[in-house]
C-alpha cells in the first residue's frame, strides 16, 4: 500500500482489530456519520433538488471568491492612482503618465506570453502546496515583508492560496496562519496600547480578511437596512460640534437677511460657541436623538451575533486567549478594548462611515446623514476604547451613553469569542483534500513570481535549515523570474501536490489508518451512504411509508437505469458482508441502519432548505460585490479621463506637463504634435552644494571642481540626472526620476535621494526641477 498522509501514518501502529460489539459500533458509527457524509457530498450521480442546489451554491461561492479577488486588485489600483494624482494636484503639476496608466488601468486580454515549462510548473505546484498546507511559512513571511509589499502578498494569500472563501479547509488553514501571525505580534510588542492598532502588515491583513465574502454578507444583512433608513432623512442635522453649530446658526441668520446682534460675532472660539445659550438649546435634543440612533445600531449588532462569520469570531477568540496568556493580570475591560478594536475599528465602523464603499447604499449619502454616520461610529469607538476627548471635547456630551452601555458591549464582545475550534474537522478536511486528484488554484504568473521572490528574499529567516522542506523546494525552483508585463500576466491553473505525501485514493483508506475506525465501520457507512443516494435518486421509494432496505436494493438492481442497477447490486453484496460480520441482522429488518438512513434523509431535507436560503443570501452578496466592481471601474475611468486630458493639454500648449488646466469635453481636439525633450541644463557640483541640494558628497574635495550634472526631461514628468566628469564623454552614472515618485518621497518625509556619489535633498531637488522645467517651451 502506498504511503499516505502523516496524520494517517502516525496512527497506523495503533490500528485496532476489526471485530467489536454492536454497542461500540453503534456509538462510533453515529459519530462518524458526519465524516462520511463529507465524502458522499462529492457524489455527482444524484440529480435531486438538493444536489442541484448544492452545485448552484458551489458555483456561486466560486464566483464570489473570484470577483472578490478582482475587486481587491481594482481597489489597490484606485488607491495607488488616487494618492499619485493627489500629490500632483497638491504640487500644482500635471504629469503625463502614459506608461504608468497603461500598466495600471488598461484591460488587456493576456496573450500566450511567457509560460513556465512542465518541470517548473511541477516545482511551483510542490511549493504552493507546502505554503497552503503549512500556513506557518506564510505567517512568517507576512511578518518580514514591508508595508509597501504587503498588498501584493495579501492578494495571493487571501484570494488565491486560500481563495475559496466558503471552503472549510482553506478557511481553516487561513485562520491557522492568522493564529501564528497574531501570536508573534503579541510576542514582539510590549506596549499593550499599541497592539493591533498601528498600520502594520498584520493590521492590513486583518482588515483585508474582513472584506472577503462572508464579512461583506454580514455587513449587508446587518447594517444595510438601518443605514438606508437613516440616510432617507436628508435634512436631519445632528451636528453637535458647538463651533460648527454656531457657524450654521450665523449662516442661517444671514440667509434670512437678519442683522447679527452685537453679541453674535461671525468668528468665535470653540469655548465661546459652547457657552452660547442658543447653541446649547440646539444641541440638547440632538444629543438625545444621537444616543437613540447609536443605541439602535448597537442593538442591531448585538442581536446579530449568530450571523457574525465564524472566522471573525475565531480571530476575536484568539485575541482574547493571547491577551490572557501574555498579560496575566489584564482586566476583562482591557481585553475587550483589543477585541473591540478589531471588530469595530477594522470591520464594522468603516462600513458605517463609508457605506457607499461597501455597497450598503446606492450613491453617496447626503451631507447631514454622512455626518451623523460619522458621529455614530465615533460613539461606538468610544464604547470600545477608553474615551479621550482631547481633540473633540464636544464628544464628552455623549459620555452618558458610553457609561451606560459599556458592560452591555463587553458582554457582547466576550460572547463573540464563544466559538469552537476547528482542528479536528481540519484534519478530516485535509484527508478530503488529499483524496482529490484535482487540487488546483487559479493564480497569475506575477503572483507566482512575486511570492517566489519574497520567499527567496527572506529565505534565511523562513528556512535556515538545509533539511527544511521549504528550503529544499526553493533550492530546486531556483531564482525568481522577473515580473512579466500586464499583457503576459496570464492566469493559470496550478495543480497542487506534495513531494512528501502520496494523495490518498479514497476516504476509506484514510479512515482505516485511524485507530478509531474499523473496516466494518467503513463498510457500514458506505452502505448507508449508497442507500441514501438511491432513495434521493428515486424519491418514490421513500414515499411508500416505512423504508425497506432490502426491497429498495432489489428494486434498484432490477431497474432500467444502469447507474441504479450498479448501485443496487453493490449494496446487496455489502448487506450480505455486514450480515456475515454480524454487524446487522436481517431478522429485525436492519433496524439500526434503517433508522439512520431515515435520519439522514430528514437531515438532507432540512439541508435543502438551508442551502436554498444560503443561495438567496449569497446572490445578494454577489450582486453587491459586482456593484462594487462597477463602482471601482467608474473611478478608474475618471482617472483615465483626467490623465488623458492632462496629456492632451501637454501636447496642445507644449508645456512640460506642469500646471493643472484640463481640456473641456466639448473642446475640439487638435492633431497631436511630437513632444520634444527639454534640456540639457548644466549644474556644477559647487552650485548644487551651495544651494543645499547636495547634502552629502562622496566625491573627493580635489575633484569636485571637475564634476557637473546634466538635467534633461525626455517626456513630461520624467527627468534624467546624469553625473559627468570633465574630459569624459560618457556619464559616470545616470538616474531616471519620476515626478510623482519624488512627491511621494516628500510626503513620506524621506529627506534624501541617493545618487551613489552624492545625496540630494528631496524637497530642494523638487524645487529646482520645478523652477528649471516649468513653463519651458518645447
Amino acid at each position: 500500500m502506498p504511503p499516505i498522509s502523516r496524520t494517517s501514518r502516525n496512527s497506523t501502529s495503533n490500528r485496532r482489530a476489526t471485530a467489536g460489539t454492536t454497542d461500540s459500533r453503534t456509538s462510533k458509527r453515529y459519530s462518524m456519520t458526519m465524516l462520511y457524509s463529507m465524502a458522499a457530498e462529492q457524489d455527482v450521480e444524484v440529480e435531486d433538488d438538493l444536489s442541484k442546489a448544492q452545485r448552484r451554491l458551489r458555483e456561486l461561492k466560486s464566483r464570489i471568491s473570484a470577483q472578490s479577488k478582482k475587486n481587491f486588485v481594482l481597489e489597490r489600483d484606485v488607491r495607488y492612482l488616487d494618492s499619485r494624482i493627489a500629490l500632483l494636484i497638491q504640487n500644482r503639476m500635471a504629469l503625463d503618465e502614459k506608461q504608468e496608466v497603461e500598466s495600471h488601468l488598461e484591460d488587456v486580454e493576456p496573450s500566450d506570453g511567457i509560460f513556465p515549462d512542465d518541470r517548473k510548473l511541477q516545482q511551483y505546484g510542490n511549493l504552493f502546496f507546502l505554503l497552503q498546507t503549512e500556513p506557518r511559512h506564510i505567517a512568517n513571511l507576512c511578518r518580514h515583508v514591508s508595508l509597501t509589499e504587503i498588498d501584493t502578498l495579501l492578494q495571493t494569500v487571501m484570494f488565491t492560496l486560500y481563495g475559496n472563501q466558503y471552503e472549510s479547509r482553506e478557511e481553516h488553514l487561513l485562520l491557522t496562519m492568522f493564529q501564528s501571525v497574531l501570536s508573534n505580534q503579541f510576542e514582539q510588542i510590549n506596549d499593550f496600547n499599541s497592539l493591533l492598532r498601528a498600520n502594520t502588515p498584520v493590521s492590513r491583513m486583518m482588515t483585508t480578511y474582513t472584506r472577503r465574502g462572508p464579512g461583506q454578507s454580514y455587513l449587508k444583512s446587518v447594517l444595510s437596512e438601518r443605514i438606508n433608513n437613516l440616510i432617507e432623512h436628508k435634512d436631519l442635522n445632528l451636528e453637535i460640534n458647538p463651533l460648527k453649530v454656531y457657524e450654521q446658526m450665523i449662516k442661517k441668520l444671514e440667509e434670512e437677511n437678519k442683522s447679527l446682534p452685537e453679541d453674535l460675532p461671525r468668528s468665535v472660539t470653540s469655548e465661546v460657541a459652547a457657552a452660547n445659550p442658543d447653541v446649547q438649546a440646539i444641541i440638547a435634543p440632538r444629543i438625545k436623538m444621537l444616543m437613540e440612533i447609536a443605541n439602535s445600531f448597537l442593538q442591531t449588532i448585538i442581536d446579530s451575533i449568530e450571523q457574525t462569520p465564524y472566522g471573525i469570531r475565531w480571530i476575536c477568540k484568539q485575541i482574547r486567549s493571547l491577551t490572557k496568556r501574555k498579560y496575566v493580570d489584564c482586566s476583562e475591560y482591557a481585553i475587550c478594548t483589543l477585541i473591540g478594536g478589531f471588530f469595530f475599528l477594522r470591520f464594522v465602523n468603516p462600513a458605517i462611515v463609508t457605506p457607499q464603499a461597501y455597497m450598503l447604499v446606492e450613491g453617496i449619502p447626503g451631507k447631514h446623514p454622512r455626518r451623523t454616520l460619522t458621529l455614530i461610529a465615533k460613539v461606538l469607538q468610544n464604547l470600545v476604547n477608553k474615551p479621550t476627548y482631547l481633540k473633540e471635547e464636544y464628544m464628552i456630551m455623549l459620555n452618558p451613553f458610553v457609561e451606560s452601555n459599556k458592560q452591555r458591549l463587553n458582554k457582547f464582545l466576550m460572547e463573540l469569542c464563544e466559538v469552537g475550534d476547528f482542528y479536528e474537522s481540519l484534519e478530516m478536511d485535509q484527508y478530503m483534500a488529499l483524496s482529490k486528484k484535482d487540487l488546483i488554484i487559479n493564480i497569475t504568473l506575477n503572483e507566482i513570481y512575486n511570492t517566489h521572490a519574497l520567499l527567496v528574499q527572506h529565505q534565511e529567516e523562513l528556512a535556515s535549515s538545509e533539511k527544511s522542506h521549504l528550503r529544499i523546494l526553493l533550492d530546486e525552483v531556483g531564482p525568481a523570474p522577473p515580473q512579466v508585463s500586464r499583457k503576459e500576466n496570464k492566469t493559470i491553473e496550478l495543480p497542487l501536490f506534495s513531494r512528501w505525501e502520496t494523495p490518498i485514493q479514497d476516504l476509506a483508506t484514510a479512515l482505516l489508518y485511524d485507530n478509531s475506525v474499523t473496516q466494518n465501520d467503513i463498510l457500514y457507512m458506505e452502505t448507508k451512504s449508497i442507500f441514501v443516494q438511491i432513495i434521493r435518486s428515486t424519491p418514490k421509494m421513500a414515499e411508500r411509508g416505512s423504508i425497506d432496505l432490502f426491497q429498495i436494493a432489489e428494486t434498484a438492481a432490477t431497474s432500467k437505469d444502469a447507474t441504479l442497477v450498479r448501485k443496487g447490486i453493490k449494496v446487496k453484496e455489502m448487506l450480505r458482508e455486514l450480515e456475515d460480520a454480524s454487524v446487522i441482522d436481517p431478522k429485525d429488518g436492519y433496524k439500526l441502519m434503517t433508522e439512520e438512513v431515515t435520519q439522514e434523509l430528514a437531515h438532507l431535507g432540512n439541508l435543502r432548505e438551508i442551502v436554498t436560503n444560503e443561495i438567496q443570501s449569497l446572490e445578494s452578496v454577489y450582486k453587491t460585490i459586482c456593484d462594487h466592481n462597477n463602482y471601482l471601474r467608474s473611478q478608474l475611468d475618471s482617472y483615465k479621463a483626467y490623465l488623458q486630458n492632462v496629456r492632451q493639454q501637454t501636447v496642445k500648449d507644449g508645456s512640460s506637463g506642469f500646471g493643472t488646466s484640463i481640456i473641456k469635453v466639448g473642446d475640439k481636439e487638435k492633431k497631436p504634435t511630437k513632444v520634444k525633450a527639454l534640456g540639457p541644463y548644466k549644474f556644477t557640483h559647487a552650485q548644487l552644494e551651495r544651494d543645499g541640494i547636495i547634502v552629502e558628497s562622496n566625491v573627493p574635495e580635489n575633484r569636485r571642481q571637475n564634476i557637473f550634472f546634466i538635467f534633461t526631461s525626455p517626456i513630461p514628468g520624467t527627468f534624467i540626472i546624469a553625473l559627468h566628469y570633465k574630459g569624459r564623454d560618457a556619464a559616470i552614472l545616470e538616474m531616471d526620476l519620476k515626478l510623482d515618485d519624488l512627491l511621494e518621497k516628500q510626503q513620506d518625509n524621506v529627506v534624501s535621494l541617493d545618487l551613489e556619489y552624492v545625496q540630494l535633498n528631496v524637497s530642494k531637488i523638487l524645487s529646482l526641477l520645478n523652477k528649471t522645467f516649468a513653463k519651458r517651451k518645447t
